[in-house]
């Protein structure tokens, strides 16, 4: 079974940047972070083909976010900058081994298989 580790959150100044970083214990073709707010369903934040480092983003993070991967050690990194309070949640690294190309960039949460523990996010004003 796949291991996801997440790491990086914590709270900070709006305004302010965090990197999150997911180690995993192999090589996988699609990977992104999805977040979970309180009352709020969880949404896919970016994606990544990460044969090719295509990506993707959510409307409302994109110039703010950027999602990118050190491919020979198989981790994957979320840049969040001009953190916002809305940005506040639970961020989890999630993989869908069965996508790669550009149906990883279509694929769709039920896609994503394997999931790590999440990290919390908090932006305060």
């Amino acid at each position: 079974q796949v291991q996801l580790v997440e790491s990086g959150g914590g709270s900070v100044q709006a305004g302010g940047s965090l990197r999150l970083s997911c180690a995993a214990s192999e090589r996988l073709s699609c990977m992104g972070w999805f977040r979970a707010a309180p009352g709020k369903a969880r949404e896919a934040v970016a994606q990544i083909s990460t044969f090719d480092s295509t990506t993707t983003h959510l409307d409302s993070v994109k110039g703010r976010f950027t999602i990118s991967q050190d491919f020979s050690k198989n981790t994957l990194f979320l840049q969040m900058n001009s953190l916002k309070p809305e940005d506040t949640a639970m961020y989890y690294c999630a993989a869908a081994r069965s996508r790669s190309g550009w149906q990883c960039l279509l694929a769709r949460e039920a896609d994503f298989t394997d999931w790590g523990q999440g990290t919390q996010v908090t932006v305060f004003s």
